[in-house]
């Protein structure tokens, strides 16, 4: 009757007489594929003072288990009371895990963190990040989501190893063919998710530390060096606006740009009440920037906003040269005679000085575009007069203007601390580099003087031996 009994349940069930245990020994423990519990222990698990053992004889220490289909699990319980397990082919495999999981308790490494991917932890990150400027925050979404959410971001944290962060930044060099200031924008995010991790004790180590820098040491990337205009070259730049009745509405702001050194952010978002004509001083305290806000449902779409400027020593007081202000009064006077007022206002902000004829504020590519057409225009005619080694506008944008202005004060003998107030740069170190480019360049120009003059004076010594 009892085996009757034993084979009408289908739900598990502990075993209480010597008859059900030696029926149910012979099913491996398992009767109609529902797992029952021998004397109220797991599978596995040996009555009192014995000892459990796997199909073949191996003592398995507490935790362990053998499952039907002969493959191993080692249960535990975390510090927070959740009952986790793990699962290996083999009894070696799983024992290694063992040690791991025991290395990990430890180090106070989160159990969770064998479950959790990159991509969750990015989604934390992007929670409680503070401290970037929206278009900032908003790059770094897209950069990730592009770029790592694919398919890296699926990823458990645990797994991670330096070398797969390698190997991830080369395949988006080398396939994905992404320049180094890009992977350099993607590395940003990475490292301060996985840094995150650390903090938060899912991992021990931040696997991305100093890839990026092996990256650029493996890879050759093309980057073409900042070169700021010539003064011939500057010269022919503001003469050509400035009589050029096609272009010469364009003078005003690119003659404030080379005489301010101002970011085009800084410079398109300049307001009048911003300009002190009577102390011939520009205040900098705001930046006009626009960007697609991809990730906000509300307000999604492109469009300009005011941020603050770039960094706290972004926000700074710029004296006047004499042209600058003469182009701030020629910008004002163009206004007044085709009647074209600000008529838009952006974060609270109206009043700019630099409009387009529909009185909306500039765009950094529409200026970008301007400087291509005048450029074309001014070689071509430049051209048309057939001189012998013709100077010409090369190829540049609106960040060129920033660097003129600051080889103009370089070559000037500007104290460096003064061209970092006035170009705004947080760091001596960015003032630093560009000064040093500049003071090798006249190095090289004037030795080129020096030479000739050597030459001169080494033939005027052997003539007069001579004689």
């Amino acid at each position: 009757m009892k085996n009757t009994k034993i084979a009408q349940r289908n739900v598990p069930f502990v075993c209480k007489t010597v008859l059900e245990i030696g029926i149910l020994l012979q099913y491996n423990c398992y009767w109609n594929n529902v797992p029952f519990l021998l004397c109220g222990k797991e599978p596995n698990m040996a009555g009192k003072g014995q000892k459990r053992k796997d199909k073949d004889r191996i003592v398995l220490r507490t935790g362990e288990g053998q499952r039907p289909n002969g493959t191993y699990e080692y249960r535990w319980t975390d510090k927070t009371g959740k009952r986790r397990r793990v699962y290996a082919k083999t009894l070696e495999i799983l024992r290694e895990k063992e040690k791991e999981i025991e290395k990990d308790k430890n180090d106070g490494i989160k159990a969770e963190a064998r479950y959790v991917t990159l991509n969750e932890l990015f989604d934390l990150w992007k929670v409680i990040k503070r401290g970037l400027k929206d278009n900032t925050f908003q790059n770094y979404l897209y950069m990730y989501n592009n770029f790592v959410r694919p398919d890296f971001g699926k990823k458990r944290i645990s797994e991670i190893k330096k070398t797969d962060v390698k190997r991830f930044y080369n395949y988006l060099a080398d396939e994905r063919g992404l320049q180094a200031s890009t992977i350099d924008s993607i590395h940003t995010v990475l490292h301060q998710v996985l840094e995150m991790a650390v903090d938060d004790s899912y991992i021990r180590n931040n696997p991305s530390n100093n890839v990026l820098k092996e990256l650029k040491q493996s890879h050759i990337f093309k980057t073409e060096k900042r070169r700021a205009l010539t003064r011939a070259q500057q010269d022919l730049l503001l003469d050509y606006l400035e009589h050029n009745r096609t272009y010469n509405h364009w003078y005003p702001i690119f003659a404030v740009m080379i005489g301010t050194g101002l970011r085009v952010g800084e410079a398109t978002g300049l307001r009048w009440c911003d300009i002190d004509f009577e102390n011939g001083i520009i205040d900098v305290n705001h930046t006009l920037v626009y960007y697609c806000h991809r990730h906000e449902i509300e307000k999604n779409g492109c469009y300009f906003n005011v941020n603050t400027p770039k960094t706290t020593k972004s926000t700074r007081q710029v004296p006047m040269m004499g042209f600058v202000k003469e182009a701030f009064l020629k910008e004002k006077e163009y206004q007044e005679m085709l009647g074209i007022k600000c008529n838009v206002v952006v974060d609270g902000y109206t009043d700019f000085i630099f409009v387009n004829r529909f009185g909306n504020v500039q765009h950094q590519g529409t200026l970008n575009k301007a400087i291509r057409r005048i450029t074309r225009d001014c070689n071509d005619e430049i051209l048309l007069k057939e001189e012998e080694n013709p100077i010409l506008l090369p190829h540049f944008s609106c960040h060129t203007l920033r660097h003129t202005f600051t080889t103009r004060m370089c070559e000037a003998g500007v104290n460096v601390k003064v061209i970092q107030d006035a170009l705004g740069h947080s760091d001596i170190s960015t003032t630093l580099n560009i000064y040093a480019d500049v003071t090798k360049e006249l190095k090289q120009a004037e030795f080129v003087g020096l030479d000739s003059f050597f030459q001169k004076t080494t033939q005027k010594d052997i003539s007069e031996k001579a004689v």
